[in-house]
Order: C-alpha cells, then sequence, then structure tokens
C-alpha cells in the first residue's frame, strides 16, 4: 500500500469520505458529524491522508479562541489501520495547531469507544468521563494533552 501525504482536507475529500463512510467507521452512522463548513473554513486544521487509492485517512479539527486544538474528526480507512496513519493525522494536527496559537489539545469519545480511548491514551492524552458532556444522561470521555505534541506525556 502506498504511503499517503497529509495536506489540507478538499471539499473533494469530504465528498470521497461520506461516499465510503462505511470504510472509516464501519457500522456506526456519523455522517451528521461530518461537517462541510470545516473543510471549507478551516483549511490548514482539516487535513486529509491522500494516496493514488483515494483517502486513506482524515482530521477535522480547528483551534478555538481558548488556544485549543480540538480534533472533531478523525478516522483511518480499514485497509490502512494499524500502520500509524493515525498518529501522523495528529502529529501534523498538532503542527498546524500550534502555528495557529495552540497551547493544548482535546478530543471527545463516548464511553463504549474503547478504540478510542486506548488510542488517545497511547498519545498521551488524559482522558475522563464527563457526565452529561453529550446532553443531559450522555457522558462522553474527554481527552487531553498539552503541546508539543512530539514530547511524551503520561496520562
Amino acid at each position: 500500500m502506498p504511503r499517503p501525504e497529509i495536506a489540507a482536507a478538499t471539499v473533494a475529500d469530504y465528498h470521497e469520505v461520506l461516499a465510503a463512510h462505511h470504510r472509516y467507521w464501519g457500522e456506526r452512522d456519523l455522517r451528521s458529524l461530518h461537517l462541510l463548513a470545516l473543510v471549507q473554513e478551516f483549511e490548514g486544521t482539516c487535513l486529509a491522508a491522500r494516496a493514488a487509492d483515494g483517502v486513506h485517512g482524515f482530521l477535522f479539527g480547528f483551534v478555538t479562541p481558548t488556544r485549543t486544538g480540538y480534533v472533531h474528526l478523525v478516522a483511518v480507512r480499514d485497509d490502512a489501520r494499524g500502520t500509524g496513519l493515525g498518529r501522523r493525522l495528529y502529529t501534523a494536527f498538532a503542527g498546524a495547531a500550534g502555528e495557529r496559537g495552540a497551547r493544548r489539545l482535546k478530543a471527545i469519545t463516548s464511553p463504549a469507544n474503547s478504540g478510542s480511548i486506548a488510542f488517545h491514551r497511547r498519545l498521551g492524552f488524559a482522558a475522563t468521563t464527563v457526565e452529561d458532556h453529550g446532553g443531559p444522561g450522555r457522558p462522553m470521555v474527554v481527552f487531553r494533552r498539552p503541546l508539543p505534541f512530539d514530547v511524551p506525556v503520561r496520562p
């Protein structure tokens, strides 16, 4: 499999990801979380990992006014998992977010998403379950870690 290059996500990448949604998310339907406005308005922090055979992975994020690099979505295509691409996407995002003034990173997931929780912990994120974060009765796991990303942090 060719090593994908990470660059700013395009509208075409966005449409490709939605068309092959199941390759990134399996049976979970998360299409409503894929916001085209993020790709259009946060060009430097919405990223796609592309090779000749398409988008292998993507990360949609932005920097908040409080200098937090927020990762809204990150996913790797089913045939590219286990290659380190998720870490490469996070590293590229951390660099782009840092260039835009971010001092920390943040992401969230559901408590049932054990794969995401393990992945973020391996990247040095602290994980805290926050009750009602996703609305009444909907706890979410909130991940946080300081920048720079290349400095190891133990959660």
